[in-house]
Order: C-alpha cells, then structure tokens, then sequence
C-alpha cells in the first residue's frame, strides 16, 4: 500500500471553534487540500489561525471526477491529501465520493477525521427517535417530483432528515401536509450551531403556517416516522379505556404517549376523536 493517504475532514458548520486539533493539524500539514470552496477553507484557516502550506485545489461537484486521476496520482507518489467541504463531512451530499472509491480501488488508506454533520446534529435536537432514521439529501426542487418524493415516505417508519432550501421551505411543508398529513411530527432546524439557532418543533401544519412568510438561514428538516395504523389503534383503544376510567381525553393521550416514541399527544388525540366521529356519527 502507498504511504499517501486521503484525510475526510468535518469542518464546522458556522462557529470555526467547532473545529477539532485533528482537522487543525491537517490543515497545516496536508500536501494538499482540496476544498469545495477553496476561499471558505481560506477563511476557516485564518479564523482558526492556521497557515495552510500545502497546495489548495478545489473540489466542487462540477469538477471533482476531473480532479480524481491527480490527487489518486498524488497520494500514489506519497502526497497526504485532506478533504474538506464548505461545512460538516465531506461525501454526505457534498464531493468527495468519486475521490473515495477511487482510492478504494487504489489500494490508498481513506480516513475521516470526525466533526460536525447538519445531518446527525439536526437529529439528535429534534425531539425525535433517532434510534433509526434515513438521510434523503436535498428535497426534490420541483413541485410534481416533490409531491412524489414526499408520498414515497408515507409508510417510511424511520426519522427521515433532509435538506431544503430556505426558498422553497413553505412550498415543501405544505406539500408534506399535504401528502403526509398535518399531523405527522417534525422539526425544522435553522442554521445550527450558529448564532442565529432556531429549532421550531410541531406538526406538519404547524410548521407549514410558520413556515408561510419566509424563512431565511441553512434548513435541515427532520420528519417523524409514519405510525402502522393498526398500532395506532391499539394506543386509542388504550386511551378509551382510561376515559372510561374518568381520566380526561387530553390527560389520558398525555398519559399513553408518554410511553410511546414517534407518537405526539396531539396525533393520539386527533386519533380518538376521529374514532368517536367514526363510531357515534354527528354530534348534534
């Protein structure tokens, strides 16, 4: 195996304190560096008061698979090469695929120096079950591919994350509502880690009427997994029983959600009075 290697470095996502000794020290060492923007990486370096003294290329999605067969070239003849995108790891929905499999192929050591992910951060502040979920990248720009895209994860049981442009948020949530109903749990998380931070959690209805007059910053937005029908009628039947009891509708879905993951109160409650509609007809 060569002695060159290929270094997958997490940048932050907005505070350059977030950065880690290990992506410090190559960025001050690395033969080369090549960035999805070679002037943020710049900037970062002297946020960071870091020299860089190796070769700076840049490595965005239109050029990164001309970039390949010299940096594989480099690392070949020894070279340390770090990548880097403008924030978080590389290669999740960012460059520096190609670059990794390619070294794959080659036989050349692949190593992550681990930081800061939209992805995982958004997850984890969210408020939903993070103990299985999916990462689709960018939502669909279109209207017609989105509506589609969003009715694929109708039955998706998982946390889903994406991405989505602040331009085309509202347009996307009431879309989900649409598609996915208004009850269905999630967040959206605005410039994280920044400054600026906003985590506005809630249903799909709620977040699309907040959504409705703008919305400005980096979006990563976290969807709550679809409830089976069948479970959420079991978790009806147990609220039933606890109204029966004399415990309050509102009080009794507190009561049973709060044993439950990926089940809000309010979806619970939406839940049993539909079943009363559905069970006594009209109330007069």
């Amino acid at each position: 195996m060569t002695s060159g290697r290929l270094l997958l470095g997490g940048t932050p996502l907005g505070r350059p304190s977030d950065a880690s000794p290990r992506l410090l020290d190559a960025l001050a060492s690395a033969d080369v560096v090549a960035a999805e923007d070679t002037r943020r990486v710049r900037t970062l370096a002297k946020a960071l008061d870091i020299q860089i003294k190796g070769r700076v290329v840049s490595l965005f999605d239109r050029v990164e698979a001309l970039r390949v067969r010299s940096l594989v070239d480099a690392m070949e003849s020894g070279a340390t090469v770090l990548v880097v995108s403008d924030a978080g790891l590389p290669v999740i929905n960012d460059p520096g695929y190609r670059l990794v499999v390619a070294c794959v192929d080659a036989g050349i050591s692949v190593t992550c120096l681990p930081g800061p992910s939209a992805v995982t951060t958004a997850l984890v502040v969210s408020g939903l079950p993070s103990d299985k979920f999916c990462f689709e990248g960018f939502a669909p720009r279109k209207g017609s591919a989105r509506r589609t895209w969003l009715a694929s994860l109708a039955e998706e049981q998982r946390t889903c994350v994406f991405f989505e442009s602040p331009r085309r948020l509202a347009a996307c949530l009431r879309d989900a509502v649409e598609q996915l109903g208004g009850a269905r749990p999630a967040a959206v998380c605005r410039e994280l880690t920044k400054v600026h931070e906003e985590v506005v959690r809630g249903s799909l209805e709620e977040l699309a009427a907040w959504a409705a007059n703008g919305v400005l910053g980096e979006i990563t937005v976290v969807l709550g997994g679809a409830t089976p029908y069948l479970d959420l009628q079991v978790l009806v039947e147990e609220v039933q029983k606890l109204v029966a009891a004399g415990i309050r509708v509102k009080d009794a879905c507190s009561e049973v959600t709060a044993g439950h993951q990926g089940v809000r109160s309010r979806q619970l409650y939406d839940a049993v009075l539909l079943t009363r509609r559905d069970t006594e007809g009209p109330q007069e």
